[in-house]
């Protein structure tokens, strides 16, 4: 938390911020009201303690000042004069609180302490908003797999040790899951848990969003701006695809991490946050660091507790409890009872899912849309899916003793097919193109093919 001290006594000015400094807090002083404007309305204040009589002007209307430019600076006032008039000027001006000289240490610190549980709050109720909106993931499960109990082990060990943790994993294995399961498990499962995928941010904008703003540090920069750091204060930072930061930011993230400081750009003072980062990637950083694309200092630093998760493909003892858990979830969302066809689930129990956890889940939602009379079957899964559950049913048909030459070519000839279609995604005009047919020359054939029983 950063707070800045506005006195025109320099001995107050530097008893108060000694006791600040104490608490570690990071601080800054301002000698008058004009010298504190000049620093609020970067923006990057979290807390001010504020005389109310200066020689170059009022506490009072500094803070009203303040409050009409939008900055979101809590202010503590500080009088010699002690009126409940004064207090409900005060109050009634926007600041959160007021004390009367001489200041006592210790109400000094648990009015600070106070003003950091808000400010927490706030943080809260913007992550609180995303989550109503729906930008929350809100999955909690319980797996079945050796694997993933081997991983639920070792996050719920990390979660209350407060190390850096680095997941890895494939794409859709769950990561996002796994960081917010070790914030909900830790000591700071009360403050904000904030995601931010790095590769999701232009590059020119990554420093600004981390580590915030002040006033005209830029231009568009018309209000200061929070970045996430300071958002995640008290609370998780978790840094999706990190392999993919370039190397600058690479270096003020090392010492980010390091220092527990943070500079906002165009900010001069450094403030303290006390945030936990949880990183994570699908790309091979010790390769990267091989390469010269990701530093290796840091490298050792995020991967202080490693965790990988390992892809669905690798533990499908979870596949049929992950597939009724996405089925009530859709028939929460849907109000409909949607049965699964026999034939369809085995399909999804012998498919690789190359995509995971997230591929099986968004199958799931387009079968449940698809679905007519209750009941998911093998038509109501995407065509990848079911062109590999017809050659299923074609290989044993191809392989089976008897039926005439003529037949065993139409299906060979149905299984050559069926693979290109595969292969083209299901475009049919793609499909007639690569094996050098008509495009109602295929229609024809498959038309045959479905007569017989082949499709």
């Amino acid at each position: 938390m950063h707070v800045l001290i506005i006195d025109d006594e320099l001995a107050l000015r530097q008893i108060i911020a000694a006791t600040v400094r104490r608490a570690g807090y990071s601080v800054d002083m301002a000698v008058g009201v004009k010298d504190a404007a000049a620093k609020l309305v970067r923006g990057d204040i979290d807390v001010a303690i504020c005389d109310i009589r200066m020689q170059d002007g009022d506490g009072v209307d500094l803070v009203r000042s303040m409050k009409s430019a939008g900055v979101p600076t809590l202010f503590i006032m500080v009088t010699a004069f002690a009126s409940v008039q004064t207090a409900v000027e005060a109050l009634r001006a926007g600041a959160m609180d007021y004390m009367v000289k001489p200041i006592d240490s210790e109400e000094l610190l648990y009015r600070l302490r106070q003003a950091q549980t808000l400010l927490g709050l706030k943080a809260e109720n913007v992550a609180l908003r995303k989550f109503v909106s729906g930008e929350r993931e809100n999955i909690r499960f319980k797996f079945t797999s050796a694997a993933m109990a081997a991983v639920e082990r070792l996050a719920t060990r990390v979660a209350v040790i407060d190390n850096t943790v680095l997941i890895t994993g494939e794409s859709g294995t769950g990561k996002g899951v796994l960081a917010r399961f070790i914030h909900d498990q830790s000591l700071r499962a009360e403050a904000p848990f904030i995601p931010v995928n790095c590769s999701a941010i232009p590059e020119n904008l990554l420093e600004s969003e981390l580590f915030g703003h002040t006033k005209g540090a830029f231009t568009g920069a018309a209000q200061a701006r929070k970045g996430l750091f300071a958002q995640a204060d008290t609370g998780t930072l978790f840094l999706d695809e990190i392999g993919e930061l370039p190397l600058h930011m690479q270096t003020k993230m090392l010492h980010v991490i390091e220092d527990k400081e943070i500079r906002p750009v165009g900010g001069e003072q450094l403030r303290k946050v006390d945030t936990r980062i949880v990183v994570a990637t699908n790309r091979d950083l010790s390769a990267m660091v091989a390469a010269g694309t990701f530093r290796e200092d840091l490298f050792f630093r995020i991967s202080q507790f490693h965790i990988d998760l390992p892809p669905l493909r690798d533990r499908g003892e979870d596949i049929p409890r992950l597939i009724r858990f996405f089925l009530q979830t859709a028939q929460i969302k849907g109000e409909t009872t949607i049965e699964l066809d026999p034939a369809a689930e085995e399909l999804l129990l012998e498919y690789r899912w190359p995509g995971n956890v997230r591929e099986l889940e968004n199958v799931i939602g387009r079968a449940f849309i698809m679905a007519d009379g209750g009941r998911i079957t093998i038509g109501d899964l995407p065509p990848g899916l079911s062109m590999q559950g017809n050659k299923s049913a074609r290989e044993q048909q191809v392989h089976s003793p008897g039926g005439s030459l003529r037949d065993q070519v139409r299906r060979a000839e149905a299984d050559i097919i069926f693979r290109v279609l595969k292969e083209c995604g299901g475009d049919r005009k793609a499909a007639a193109q690569q094996l050098e047919i008509g495009l109602s020359s295929l229609y024809r054939k498959l038309e045959e093919f479905e007569s017989l029983g082949v499709a």
